[in-house]
């Protein structure tokens, strides 16, 4: 839905005749059975196809509006032919056309007859054709379907869909009124501000006023969480925002954003403030046996049908949480998930995961720009966004998965997926004649190579089309890892590597994102403000590097509210930690943390480099000390052990806990108080030494004259701060952190530690 602001003559509200029509003509089955879709490329392509074909007279992308009452309906037409008085509305497919849903056709009538009717009144006509013109990708032919109206018939159904959509725009207008009018006069909802927490405050606004980018290093304990979301919605109503997006890491960070808001909406009484959860498909699936189908789930049937009572209903409730759409969804009979992702189009605040904004099909982003939304991001827990953002950037191959396809893939596929592997194996060959077989990177990506796969994906995609009954869960998969891998080939450069590394059953052949910020700027120049927050964002150059953040990002160091007297922090620099030392640094490690046990008993945590020194550490430990209570992250801990391992901090109890640097404990959990009086840090968090890595040292040497410090450096200590972080989480908490390595006495790693901390050498 486009923005507007009052429904009068003098400011209209404003809609699209796309969104328009999807409001107002979708009825019917939820209906995603899978059909392979065009691209985006192609669905152009097809489109200028058809255009290109039309005689000279033929008119392109007609700019059409046309008004009912306060709404304003705008848009573009495909394509008018005067001399045939036709009307074209194009659509690209693939497949069997037959196949498609009766109320995906009804969709595009309704298109077809809104412009029909703004035609007809711009161009003064009396009678008008309209022609639905299907386009088949892989055929190239076109199908047409025709309907002949008069002006007076297309006016009166222009105006039924209006007067259905302008009952629900004066509701939504009215809202968004009375929202922004208690915005204006909201205060802050605690007694007084934290400690650095109005410093955080004043940024936030700050950069909103400004519409521009933040960086905001602040403490934890000080409360980030509110202290971002409370300017932010002050904002909505001075800066004219549509919605404010929350986008956390974890599925933590979104509860704190909705228990902020719920404070929020408490403290200035009945605000009327939609607060949206977002959740994984996954996770909100009631019926993950079946097919996202009204022949499958009972929730697809009919689901546009009962969609307007559920949205309506979903939208009286206070916070929009995973549970309370559930409950709405069901009281309705539709499905979470997709009622969830229909109420993102009404929510004013929508917290969800960083992919909802930020990946490569991102559902927030794209309505944003569909719908010229006014948005403010904001990022929680920042400096996971580097390794978040290249994953989402990046692309997989097996040899062994095509391989496993090939044996039973069907007649119609067997040509092109040998094809594929002939080239893959001719790469393997290749490389087996380096000097080092493991691990390969290429310059490009090889043009046979691409063009076989190309081939592979548009024949499984054909095979789909034409069977979509056909369920093969390991083509389909490959199917899609092919697609992504081709779409990112398609703009590929400095920012990824494509490379190969030998395994079981052949090779692994991966796009490889190295730098987000080519892909991440579009999305940061998308909204008004974005503001990035963390405990640890320093050096702030590193983050606004590779995220590609605007060149006015503002950048803000928020004052700790604790003092170097909470908290002692030791460097024990006569223990080195490095690989080839660790077997020698296992006794006097033991000895350093029994000796702080027996001064001061209570519950530690203790970081290590991986589990395999952890362990080693860990029995040591236990041999010597079989008095002291100990207990060990897991290999592949799932939730249930996460949390018996958390259980074991409890105020009044004692022990150490071991654990490895960057996993579950390093980050995101808080025991304050007694549940955790110190941490022992034996490493410095360096990712691994590994032919990957030296990859992306030499990138980021080659694109920013800081490879190691970009590679190694700056994400190691960023591990070692949030962990050391888990010890002082309020004003009142006291406590230790030893922080084990020879090298945390070097002033290039001092000057990235806490300004806060008093760092002494341990004897």
């Amino acid at each position: 839905m486009e923005r507007g602001r009052r429904l009068n003559d003098e400011t209209p509200y404003v809609v699209a005749v796309r969104a328009l029509c999807e409001f107002t003509a979708k009825e019917g089955d939820l209906d995603l059975r899978f059909t392979p879709s065009p691209s985006a490329q192609e669905g152009i392509a097809g489109h200028a196809l058809v255009t290109a074909r039309r005689g000279a007279g033929y008119q392109r992308e007609v700019s059409l509006a046309g008004a009912f009452g306060a709404l304003r309906v705008r848009g573009r037409a495909d394509g008018y032919d005067p001399e045939r008085g036709q009307l074209d509305e194009i659509k690209t497919y693939r497949g069997d056309l037959a196949a498609m849903p009766a109320n995906h056709r009804q969709l595009h009538w309704a298109q077809a007859r809104i412009y029909g009717h703004l035609l007809c009144q711009k161009l003064g006509l009396a009678e008008l054709r309209l022609a639905l013109v299907y386009f088949d990708i892989g055929s190239q032919r076109e199908t047409l379907f025709y309907e002949d109206h008069g002006a007076a018939s297309l006016q009166a159904y222009f105006e039924r869909q209006c007067g259905l959509f302008l009952a629900w725009a004066e509701r939504e207008m009215a809202h968004r009124s009375a929202r922004d009018a208690q915005l204006r006069a909201l205060r802050f909802p605690h007694p007084q501000f934290r400690p650095g927490q109005r410093a955080l405050a004043e940024a936030m606004y700050k950069a909103s006023s400004r519409s521009c980018a933040l960086l905001a290093q602040a403490p934890t304990g000080i409360g980030k969480t509110v202290g971002s979301l409370f300017p932010m919605l002050k904002a909505s109503a001075e800066h004219g925002l549509d919605k404010v997006f929350f986008l956390a890491a974890k599925t933590s960070g979104r509860q704190l954003a909705l228990d902020a808001c719920a404070t929020i909406k408490r403290h200035a009484g009945a605000l009327p403030l939609r607060v949206l959860e977002l959740s994984a498909k996954t996770s909100a699936c009631e019926h993950p046996d079946k097919a996202c189908h009204g022949d499958s789930c009972p929730l697809a049937r009919g689901f546009y049908d009962r969609l307007p009572a559920a949205r309506a209903a979903a939208l009286r409730a206070d916070i929009l949480d995973k549970a309370s759409v559930r409950d709405v969804a069901l009281a309705h009979q539709v499905c979470p998930y997709y009622l969830a992702a229909e109420l993102a189009r009404w929510a004013d605040v929508v917290v969800g995961d960083y992919n909802y904004y930020f990946d490569i099909s991102a559902m927030l982003y794209s309505l944003t720009v569909a719908n010229d939304w006014k948005v403010n991001v904001l990022v929680d827990e920042a400096h996971n966004m580097v390794s978040r953002a290249r994953k989402m950037y990046s692309a997989e191959l097996r040899h062994a998965a095509l391989k496993a396809l090939r044996k039973g893939a069907p007649e119609a596929l067997k040509k092109p997926l040998a094809r594929l592997g002939r080239q893959w194996t001719q790469l393997e060959k290749a490389q087996q004649e380096l000097p080092n077989p493991e691990y390969r990177v290429y310059d490009a990506i090889p043009e046979k190579f691409l063009d076989a796969l190309q081939g592979a994906s548009g024949a499984i995609g054909d095979y789909f089309a034409e069977h979509p009954r056909a369920v093969d869960a390991e083509l389909q998969r490959f199917y899609f890892d092919a697609l992504l891998f081709t779409r990112l080939s398609e703009s590929f450069g400095e920012h990824s590597l494509f490379d190969a590394s030998k395994e079981a059953g052949g090779t692994l052949l991966c796009i490889r994102n190295i730098i987000p910020a080519p892909f991440l700027k579009q999305r940061f120049g998308a909204c008004r403000s974005s503001a990035l927050f963390s405990a640890t964002l320093s050096p702030w150059n590193y983050y606004s590097d590779t995220l590609g953040m605007p060149d006015d990002t503002a950048w803000v160091d928020v004052d700790s509210p604790f003092d170097a007297g909470q908290l002692a922090v030791r460097v024990v620099g006569a223990i080195s930690t490095r690989y080839q030392h660790r077997a020698a640094s296992l006794a006097p490690i033991v000895v350093l943390m029994a000796r702080q046990y027996a001064e001061q008993p209570g519950n530690y945590l203790a970081f290590f480099s991986s589990f395999d020194y952890m362990e080693q550490v860990a029995a040591l430990f236990a041999e010597r000390h079989p008095d002291v209570p100990l207990w060990r992250q897991e290999r592949r801990m799932d939730e249930a052990g996460r949390a018996q391992f958390l259980a074991r901090f409890r105020a009044d109890g004692r022990g150490i806990g071991f654990a490895v640097l960057g996993g579950s404990f390093g980050e995101g959990i808080d025991l304050p108080g007694a549940r955790l009086i110190g941490a022992f840090i034996a490493t410095l968090g360096l990712p691994q030494i590994n032919p990957v890595n030296e990859q992306i040292r030499q990138r980021m040497a080659a694109v920013f004259g800081a490879g190691y410090d970009y590679t190694y450096l700056y994400p190691g200590i960023q591990k070692v701060v949030q962990a050391a972080g888990r010890v002082i989480r309020s004003e009142s908490d006291r406590g230790v952190v030893y922080l084990i390595d020879d090298r945390f006495a070097r002033p290039e790693v001092r000057r990235l530690l806490p300004a806060w901390w008093h760092v002494a050498l341990a004897g």
